[in-house]
């Protein structure tokens, strides 16, 4: 029982110390999502990507169209057509349908890892912007999300414009 009343008294006499160091400590905290959302970096990547993808995309539209119109037509004519006409025309829309989920797969696992890389370069920026006001600042620790923030604590926005001056 002495023990632990010394354990415990000797806790309390701590705490006003823990409590000085931890006043002086200076943390900060970004929000990465916002980052990769609003840094210029990250608009211009974004549109970059836009810009590669966008014949594949209206590629992609024109096929998923012509897929429309071709299952219309086999709706509305279904009833008229020989039962042979009418197989041919199935199989046409199957081997469309087919080849449309064969490209839209490659599209998306293709936009999906150059926005990957994108994002790893912009990231990159952020995490050297982060570093730069931690130095310059000096910042003893800076997280990179949290569940909750004190606008006092949050450098997104100084980070965002370390990205955009830097271009």
């Amino acid at each position: 029982m002495k023990k632990l009343t010394v354990f415990v008294i000797a806790g309390f006499l701590a705490l006003p110390a823990y409590h000085a160091a931890a006043a002086d400590t200076k943390i900060g905290v970004v929000n990465t999502e916002r980052v990769l959302r609003d840094a210029a970096p990250a608009v211009r990547a974004q549109k970059k990507i836009e810009k590669e993808f966008e014949k594949r995309d209206q590629e992609m539209q024109r096929l998923a169209k012509q897929l429309q119109t071709l299952q219309e037509a086999l709706e509305k004519n279904a009833v008229t057509m020989s039962e042979s006409e009418k197989r041919n025309k199935e199989r046409e829309f199957n081997d469309l349908n087919r080849e449309f989920q064969r490209k839209q797969r490659e599209f998306r696992e293709d936009l999906n890892q150059r926005r990957n890389e994108e994002l790893a370069s912009v990231l990159e920026r952020a995490n050297k912007a982060i570093k730069a006001i931690a130095e310059a600042e000096k910042f003893d620790v800076i997280l990179q999300e949290a569940a909750y923030v004190a606008p006092r604590v949050d450098i997104t926005d100084r980070v965002i414009k370390a990205m955009a001056d830097g271009k």
